[in-house]
């Protein structure tokens, strides 16, 4: 973790709040490295983090049997992992009624026609999930106040420039150096 201030006691004092809010919201193991700079006298927070490797998506097919009974019109779902029930019936409450799903019990699910072509469906996505994790630590660390925010995250290192005034080009290169820096280029 590097915090970049022309002072030494802000700069150290950012560093405790960064930590405390990863802390808080339990993301320390989640992030590879960090980059912050602060500047009081141009009112500009430069915020870049490096995401950890997550896990690969977890679709529909990877936790969940399909089959569709013709004979009732019937597509009948049997859940393999139960741990993924809520978001299954998540994604499938997106796409139907609640009416429309029955549930004759824990592991079993019927809607009525052919919906087999649900197994490709992404139901969980742990790298999503640690993306909207970090944009909350974000702007729990971001000055109050900062309404113009950049945003110029790539796939793995999420990167922020918040001012309240216009955004310096000096600002975005800033940032520019954090992503090549936390990427290795």
């Amino acid at each position: 973790m590097l915090v970049e201030c022309y002072d030494e006691r802000g700069a150290e004092v950012y560093e405790i709040i960064i930590k405390q809010i990863f802390q808080d919201l339990v993301l320390g193991a989640s992030v590879d490295d960090l980059r912050a700079y602060v500047n009081p006298d141009d009112p500009v927070f430069v915020l870049a983090i490096k995401m950890k490797k997550t896990s690969n998506a977890i679709t529909f097919g990877e936790v969940a049997n399909l089959s569709y009974v013709k004979a009732d019109d019937i597509t009948r779902i049997l859940i393999d992992n139960e741990n993924y029930l809520p978001n299954i019936l998540k994604q499938l409450w997106k796409r139907f009624s609640r009416e429309e799903i029955y549930q004759p019990n824990r592991y079993q699910l019927e809607i009525e026609g052919n919906h087999v072509d649900l197994e490709n469906i992404v139901i969980d996505d742990p790298h999503s999930n640690l993306q909207r994790r970090i944009y909350d630590a974000i702007f729990r660390i971001l000055p109050e106040g900062f309404k113009i925010i950049k945003d110029m995250s790539t796939d793995d290192i999420i990167t922020v420039v918040a001012t309240d005034e216009l955004i310096a080009d000096a600002w975005i290169e800033k940032a520019n150096e954090y992503i090549a820096e936390l990427s290795g280029k």
